[in-house]
This record gives C-alpha cells, structure tokens and sequence, in this order.
C-alpha cells in the first residue's frame, strides 16, 4: 500500500485524487468549504511483497474533515487487521524488523542482540493515525486549474510488536495540481516523506509521484484512474507501483459513495485490492 494511500481511500496527495475524498471527483470541490465530513469505508488487499508467502491486510478507515475557505483538514483513525510474514508492515512493505516481540513472537525467547526468524502471524487493532493540512494556493476558474499544497502528520499509535506499523511519527509534503477540460479532469503530484525510524526497523525517506485522470459520467457520477509510485522505504523493501481504477456515484446531497479495484505491479505493492467508502458532508 502505497504510504499516501494509507490513511485515504485511494488518495492523490492529501488529499490529492481522493484527497481524503475531497478531489475524487476531479479538482476540489469549492461548493464544500465550511462544512464537516465523515468518510467510512473497507478496503482488502492481498499480496507477497516479496516474501513466500501473502500479506492480507483489511483496513476500516474512518476520516473526519474540515473543509473552509481554501483550507481543508482531516484526521484519520483506522482499524487494521493483517495476517502474514511478521517482517511486512502496512504502507511500507518488506523490512528488517528486529523486534524480538514482533508478532508471533511473543511467547519465543529470542536474544535481543538477535533478529528472530520470520514467522506468518495475524494481528489486529487501532492503526496509526493521519492528520493532514491542505490549503489551496492557486484557483483559476478561467484556466480550469488548481494548485494544492498539502502536509501530513501520521502519528505512529499502531501497535508496533504486533507489526500494525512501526511505532515512528512520519511527516509528508505534497504538490498536487488539478486541470478541467470540461468533464475531463487530469491530475498529478510530486511529494517528499520523511519515514521514522527505531532501532528495530530502520527506514529512508522517500519520494512519491501520482497522476490520474477523472472522468465526470453525469452531475451525480464519475469514474477514473490513477497510477502511484514511492521509492523503496529500506535496503530490504522494493520500490512501490500501483494502478487504480474507481466508480464513483453521489446518490443524494450530502451522500457519495465510491468503490475501487487496485493493481500493483512490484514486490512493494499488493499483488490486487478492493475497496468502498461512504462519505457524508454536513
């Protein structure tokens, strides 16, 4: 899972493409500043990572938000369950991770001066928690094009023995821009994330690239798709690419939904992922 979509259902930026749903649809939406936001969703993947054996992770996201003026906010708080090698960790990938409590390890008696062998195990619980700022710096209507700068906070809260994250705050900067012709929407961002590290799992910053394409249907649907890269995390992860394709419908005024399938094409994405969310606005 690529690490700005870790904390938005399919995001782009932060929130860029999904912006925490806020640019799904194509550029933000202007109409929804002043006003709250609840988004809850599902979303399954499944993948190697290059290890022998798969990673399932499921996530319920649930995300908060403040949109006013050229301002939006949100805060994201996850539930996660993963099941598989205990050297995987959700949004980076393959690590080394020399925690001798690290899950499936609990009740072994590993020295610490020692990296434990990998073991495949499950774990569940809170998973860290995102914050983000994103502020609009330039809005043409005439041009069709928008500029938004965003910053992330993800606080490391997951459960790091039991590999639901590793423990460390991370901080993420994004670009991300936005131009209409007409129903169509083209979108693309450049970000920078400064990773955390433990004596137990030791990560690079990394950079992040995005661009999709949005596709208005009618005034209530739209559908899409969007590539995302970031560089490899450790000397032990692989660099992360992913496809995805999207469907989404606002069956009301203050209702949306969304659905999407995910591809990724390295050993540092999920081999395929699906996922839905709800989002209501008040």
């Amino acid at each position: 899972m690529i690490l700005r979509k870790a904390s938005t259902l399919c995001a782009f930026g932060a929130l860029g493409l999904m912006a925490q749903s806020a640019h799904a649809d194509g550029a933000p939406d202007k109409e929804a500043t002043g006003t709250f936001s609840l988004d809850a969703g599902l979303s399954y993947s499944s993948g190697k990572y290059g290890a022998s054996s798969n990673t399932d992770i499921a996530e319920l996201p649930l995300t908060l938000g403040y949109d006013v003026g050229d301002w939006s906010f949100s805060v994201d708080l996850p539930y996660i369950y993963v099941s598989g090698p205990d050297n995987v960790i959700p949004g980076v990938g393959q690590v080394e991770n020399k925690n001798p409590k690290r899950r499936g390890h609990k009740k072994k008696n590993v020295p610490p001066s020692q990296t434990p062998p990998v073991s495949v195990a499950s774990a569940s619980g809170m998973g860290d928690i995102d914050t983000s700022a994103t502020y609009t710096a330039f809005s043409n209507s005439t041009s069709d094009f928008t500029i938004d700068l965003t910053g992330t906070v993800k606080f490391g809260t997951a459960n790091a023995n039991e590999g639901l994250g590793t423990g460390q705050n991370d901080y993420s900067f994004n670009v991300d821009l936005y131009k209409n012709f007409g129903k169509l929407t083209l979108t693309g961002g450049v970000g920078y994330t400064w990773l955390g590290s433990s004596p137990n799992i030791r990560l690079n910053d990394v950079w992040t690239a995005t661009g999709g394409v949005n596709y208005r249907l009618t005034n209530k649907s739209s559908f899409g798709a969007y590539y995302d890269y970031q560089e490899k995390a450790s000397r032990t992860s692989f660099a992360q690419n992913e496809v995805t394709g999207y469907y989404a419908y606002k069956f009301a005024r203050a209702w949306k939904a969304k659905a999407y399938v995910s591809k990724g094409f390295t050993a540092g994405s999920p081999d395929w992922g699906v996922g839905a969310t709800v989002f209501y606005s008040f």
